[in-house]
């Protein structure tokens, strides 16, 4: 298994545990947090980015990969008209993590490690729509994401619906 950490920051030499701001985990340790490579994806836009993830798995149904994906692709990332030319400025770096020390948080969602973290490795990615598209990951760019998030959440999709607080309202 590879974990990875993707970061706008260039010089990360090593990650230590910190407290999450999201009151649904627990609140009395510091957590490294990691991804596994097949949601990589979702996180490959600017960090405060609201988007829709989705991607189809072994229990998706044939009627959803019809009506979510308009080619080969089993995997899409939606984001807001109004975040493309941020995305398209932004650079982000993929850190990779020796995966000894993780473990799966069911409530984070998750790969975590209370231990302070030194990567193995980093890559630099300046051209994240290139990165997207080399990926075979669809693209959609939309004006509001509240609509489709909905229609995504109620597929058969694994779905990751990321810093949709910042999203347009309805």
């Amino acid at each position: 298994m590879r974990l990875f950490h993707v970061s706008e920051e260039s010089n990360i030499e090593k990650f230590i545990p910190r407290i999450s701001y999201r009151q649904d985990v627990d609140q009395s340790k510091g957590l490294v947090w990691s991804l596994e490579e097949a949601p990589v994806p979702h996180w490959l836009t600017p960090r405060d980015c609201p988007r829709v993830g989705y991607r189809a798995v072994s229990e998706t149904s044939e009627e959803d990969i019809a009506r979510f994906f308009a080619s080969s692709s089993r995997h899409g990332v939606a984001i807001e008209h109004s975040w493309r030319k941020k995305m398209a400025e932004t650079t982000l770096y993929l850190y990779e993590f020796d995966p000894a020390n993780f473990y799966w948080d069911e409530r984070a969602g998750f790969y975590v490690s209370d231990k302070t973290e030194i990567p193995i490795g980093v890559t630099k990615y300046d051209d994240l729509f290139e990165e997207l598209s080399k990926r075979n990951i669809e693209i959609r760019i939309m004006n509001n994401l509240w609509a489709f998030s909905e229609t995504v959440t109620k597929s058969s999709l694994k779905r990751s619906l990321c810093r949709m607080n910042n999203a347009q309202p309805i």
